[in-house]
């Protein structure tokens, strides 16, 4: 049986959040030969004539959707279900539609509103440019397309409403793309994996990012530092944990129940993660839902999954039950 791992293609001078996507595929590839497999990894990039005239002569049995960018823009990222579709492939993850919706950031809030899910505040450059005033400071820019903590760094975060029109034109001018100011929530962060099952989705333990030994005045973001540079201080004193006092436990139980109404409203498939930030007076409030989360070895879902002894092979072979 041939699979198809179909994944960005990386360019040699890629940062490190692309290149993640290699080892990803390497560990996939494992996996999916101990069930049975035959991996074949497909690049994708924009000719996506290319990437489909590989499929096509693949034939593969199931493709195994590890697009996280094409070309290293996050706004592709539907290509990649969008194109096994075209083709009447068999893949794994969420769909075109799903995929495209949760990846837009701004649209998947508004998703999250009409469903009554608290995900925190926020403002357009167009509302920005327009002096809307109803969202209270402080704030964070984010980037409405890419994730991985892309642009995210202590300058993010803006204190007042007057600075925010400088800030994002800062970001444009910096990295491209779009941005927009969302309220920045202080408290408590934690992360919620689900993983696909027989009867909906299991959600896994849940993890809590504590922030140690940070200084008073540092804001207490999982930043592209924190993710991504091994030795820095972000990365070093961003420590998840799964280990939770009794008095958390209607907390937890509140996330589990939002992760699986996020999972149902998007119509997600295979996996995926929640991410929250609960507030000082204990109020969850969604900031992004992820779909194709990383799943390299190291990562939180893994770790997550390992809480309750699955396997990374058993992982895998639970997103490929949930093929579409």
């Amino acid at each position: 049986m041939k699979a198809a791992i179909l994944h960005g293609e990386v360019s040699p001078d890629a940062n490190k959040d692309e290149q993640d996507v290699l080892v990803q595929v390497e560990y996939v590839s494992g996996a999916l030969v101990e069930l049975g497999y035959q991996p074949v990894a497909v690049p994708l990039s924009l000719d996506l004539k290319k990437a489909a005239t590989t499929l096509i002569d693949l034939r593969p049995k199931i493709v195994f959707n590890l697009v996280e960018s094409v070309e290293g823009l996050g706004q592709w990222i539907h290509l990649g279900p969008t194109l096994c579709e075209f083709l009447k492939l068999p893949y794994t993850g969420s769909g075109k539609d799903a995929v495209y919706i949760t990846s837009n950031k701004l649209l998947a809030k508004q998703f999250l509103k009409s469903a009554a899910i608290d995900t925190p505040p926020f403002l357009t450059p167009k509302e920005i440019e327009v002096g809307y005033a109803t969202v209270s400071p402080p704030f964070i820019i984010k980037s409405v397309w890419e994730h991985a903590s892309i642009g995210m760094d202590e300058s993010a975060i803006v204190g007042e409403k007057s600075q925010l029109k400088e800030a994002l034109e800062s970001r444009v001018k910096k990295l491209g793309g779009e941005w927009y100011a969302e309220q920045y929530i202080p408290g408590r962060e934690f992360n919620l994996s689900l993983l696909a099952a027989k009867d909906g989705p299991q959600v896994l333990p849940p993890a809590e990012i504590r922030f140690i030994d940070y200084p008073q005045d540092k804001p207490k973001l999982v930043d592209y530092n924190a993710k991504w540079e091994e030795n820095s201080f972000e990365f070093l004193h961003t420590i998840p944990s799964y280990d939770f006092p009794p008095e958390d436990a209607p907390l937890l139980s509140r996330m589990k129940e939002i992760a699986v109404r996020c999972w149902r409203l998007f119509d997600l498939r295979g996996y995926a993660r929640v991410d929250f930030r609960v507030d000082e007076e204990g109020r969850p409030w969604v900031l992004e839902v992820n779909i194709n989360p990383c799943i390299s070895p190291d990562c939180g879902f893994v770790a997550a999954a390992a809480q309750v002894g699955l396997s990374y092979a058993d992982i895998i072979a639970h997103i490929v039950a949930d093929v579409h």
